[in-house]
């Protein structure tokens, strides 16, 4: 029987699910060290992972892995080009999010943008006394100008939204959509700069690749409008985060939201310290219904890449599709 790591706690009848075809070595506690990982994963032939750092040298140390399963559209863990080398088979689980993670962009957007965190703290701290007609103004979503950078599936989720709220939508993308899309989604593109200085939300939804690496920066920020916010449900790296917390304290934009942050799950301490952006801790996909699916999507990846299973070896989500059927180098 094959054997496969699963690197993190995942839900048991998933787990039941690949026993039926593997020996399964199941880490329920904290996340592996990068040496465990090593260890655990030297007599393995597959991998179910979500988000654990998988490069040449983790490779290199398990001579029998031929898939890893990630449990996440985003695959910045992967060293592709070491996958490639080796002749590994990287996986992901796309699609099956979309709406769950719009449904939360759209949320922390808002958030940010009617200073609901800010009014709750105040709240809590036992500050409200009587009413006040300038009282944490906000600013508002209807009528006004969204601006999403990453127009892929979940940036055209968004995009849907705003329609219910009467908003113009800008977006910035590699590349452009169809024009059947852009006129579905009455969408217009345009560049990254004309997006920042125009837009009254910018909402990043953009792989993280090197290129990407702090596509928001200071100077970035400041094209915005001072009273524009800032959601990010992408990934950490792609705002440079010390450049958010000054721009925040000193007002050059409104407010920012953010779901992802540079190395977490440690984050910049000084964005504890400015009351105006919305804090939580990467769960834009955290509904029961779409972890469930996430996580058996990286099941089946698992399964069909080993050959097991009802879609032996055409696994769904295949990110380097060329190497199957190779020999692990």
């Amino acid at each position: 029987m094959q054997k496969i790591l699963v690197a993190r706690p995942i839900f048991p009848d998933v787990i039941e699910r690949l026993q039926r075809y593997f020996d399964v070595d199941w880490n329920q506690g904290d996340v592996l060290s990068a040496q465990e990982l090593k260890r655990r994963l030297a007599d393995k032939d597959g991998a179910l992972t979500a988000g654990d750092p998988i490069g040449a040298d983790v490779l290199a140390a398990a001579p029998r892995l031929r898939v890893v399963s990630n449990m996440a559209v985003g695959y910045n863990n992967f060293d592709m080009a070491a996958f490639n080398a080796a002749n590994v088979l990287g996986t992901n689980t796309p699609d099956v999010l979309n709406e769950s993670t719009a449904d939360f962009g759209w949320a922390l957007m808002m958030a940010a943008a009617r200073r609901i965190a800010e009014s709750e703290h105040w709240l809590r701290a036992g500050k409200w006394q009587k009413w006040s007609y300038d009282g944490f103004l906000g600013s508002d979503l209807h009528g006004s100008t969204l601006g999403v950078i990453g127009m892929g599936r979940i940036g055209q989720a968004l995009a849907r939204r705003a329609r219910g709220f009467n908003m113009q939508v800008l977006y910035h993308n590699r590349s452009r959509v169809a024009p059947e899309i852009e006129a579905e989604l009455n969408a217009e593109y345009v560049s990254k700069q004309d997006l920042l200085r125009r837009a009254d939300h910018v909402v990043l939804v953009l792989p993280y690749t090197k290129e990407n690496h702090h596509t928001i920066g200071t100077a970035e920020l400041a094209l915005m409008k001072p009273t524009a916010t800032l959601t990010n449900i992408a990934r950490g790296g792609i705002v440079d985060d010390a450049a958010l917390v000054e721009a925040l304290r000193a007002k050059r934009i409104a407010a920012a939201g953010l779901d992802v942050y540079e190395g977490e799950p440690n984050l910049n301490p000084d964005l504890l310290t400015v009351p105006n952006v919305v804090l939580t801790p990467h769960i834009a996909s955290a509904t029961e219904a779409t972890r469930r699916a996430m996580a058996n999507l990286a099941a089946d990846n698992l399964i069909a890449a080993l050959g097991e299973g009802p879609r032996a070896g055409q696994p769904p989500n295949p990110i380097n599709a060329e190497v199957i059927g190779r020999a692990r180098a």
